[in-house]
């Protein structure tokens, strides 16, 4: 599952664990130092219900950032691949090395996983209501502050999709910029020029509709992505039926779980819900050591 992110996925995983860890360890775990310096250990990471996989490059940083701190070396053998389902109590991985690292970088690796576990479990749910559908779910920018990117590679480690990273790689005109050109043609005019300027760093340009006949605007002034803010069903589906596959069409406003599927038939393209990466539970892992540490 490549991501396609426009800059290094790793220079971020490495940025994310950076900070992780100056916020926990800073200057030294003091309760660590209860443990001998070189005394080894081994310890299993066990999921405690279902869930889908996903972050096992931030937890392997973690220990890789502190051993490269401390000169230890902490082995991770992992029994789940990135991506999988898993099982309640199931085996997720098993590591062995210097016990202090262990037990030092346990609760910032594990904090990752099961956060990035929690956005990918929940975005495989919401995928699958809509199974069967031409829709797919997309994530929005209601994200953690600092774990973007993560989340974002999560929802797609769920078989979700992703709208625009931030607000340097697309443009989504809305009802100010609307006003401020002039009108929703002056406006896709303006956004498609700056698009042209800023090269392969704007990936699309994309209109905020809110009603079918700035639906039909947008798409005489040649709009290739709309978002349907707040369309009621039949909305979307007249604005389906308006726009004869001319555009990308969008349905984004209130989603749930009660909502999705329905919006889904009505056969929009895409689907935008926050509640992926805004509005997200942990899920619940347990690191066990299994030798004396």
């Amino acid at each position: 599952m490549p991501p396609d992110f426009l800059y290094p996925l790793h220079d971020e995983i490495v940025a994310n664990v950076r900070a992780a860890l100056a916020e926990d360890v800073g200057s030294g775990d003091l309760t660590a130092q209860l443990l001998a310096a070189e005394q080894s250990g081994r310890a299993r990471l066990i999921s405690r219900e279902a869930a889908i996989l996903c972050g096992r490059a931030w937890f392997d940083e973690c220990f890789a950032q502190l051993d490269a701190r401390y000169g230890t070396h902490t082995t991770i053998d992992w029994q789940v691949e990135e991506g999988g389902k898993l099982l309640p109590d199931q085996r997720i991985c098993e590591l062995s090395g210097n016990a202090r690292t262990l037990l030092t970088g346990e609760r910032s690796a594990m904090n990752f996983l099961q956060l990035l576990s929690g956005v990918a479990t929940k975005t495989r749910h919401y995928a699958d209501l809509i199974a069967g559908t031409a829709a797919q779910v997309v994530d929005t920018r209601k994200t953690l502050p600092g774990l973007r990117l993560a989340q974002k590679y999560a929802v797609r480690a769920g078989g979700g999709g992703n709208h625009r990273l931030a607000l340097w790689d697309a443009i989504l005109i809305k009802e100010n910029h609307i006003l401020a050109a002039g009108s929703i043609a002056a406006a896709i005019a303006a956004a498609e020029d700056i698009a042209r300027a800023a090269g392969e760093r704007c990936r699309f340009v994309q209109v905020e509709v809110e009603n079918l006949a700035e639906t039909q605007a947008a798409l005489e002034a040649g709009a290739k992505m709309l978002l349907l803010d707040n369309f009621s069903l039949d909305m979307l589906r007249q604005a389906v039926a308006l726009n004869q596959e001319r555009a990308v069409l969008e349905a984004s406003g209130g989603i749930s779980e009660a909502t999705l599927r329905p919006i889904a038939e009505t056969g929009v393209d895409r689907v935008s819900v926050g509640a992926l990466t805004k509005d997200v539970r942990a899920i619940d892992l347990s690191m066990r050591f299994v030798a004396a540490c």
